[in-house]
């Protein structure tokens, strides 16, 4: 399984997270995934995914102006069916990532005594 596939399943409830945390743009977005390590997320990959919320009717965009006079700019806030969406991922996200690191560590704790 590619990390690209593992990153699909998750890349909706991150991109919600962050909206949660105040209205953004779509780069914007970018560099916070960049700087949680979400580094093989590009510009292109988040558009069509934010589309899709937009018509689930978990995100809400408006065109604001840019100070510096430049063109226009697509801000996104979160719905509240996108809070709701949120927190369901959050809870699937601890029951799963909770269960794979105990899996993990159990295979890798059971690897270790059957070198010894």
């Amino acid at each position: 399984m590619s990390s690209s596939q593992i990153l699909k399943g998750i890349l909706e409830g991150c991109l919600l997270s962050i909206i949660a945390k105040g209205e953004t743009y779509g780069y914007e977005m970018i560099e916070k995934l960049d700087h949680y390590g979400f580094t093989m997320v590009k510009e292109g990959s988040i558009y069509p995914l934010l589309l899709r919320m937009k018509k689930q009717g978990l995100v809400e965009t408006s065109q604001k102006q840019l100070p510096s006079g430049g063109p226009k700019r697509k801000y996104y806030t979160i719905t509240e069916h996108g809070r709701r969406e949120l927190e369901t991922f959050k809870g699937n996200w601890n029951a799963i990532s909770t269960s794979v690191t105990k899996l993990m560590k159990e295979e890798s704790h059971s690897e270790c005594i059957k070198e010894e």
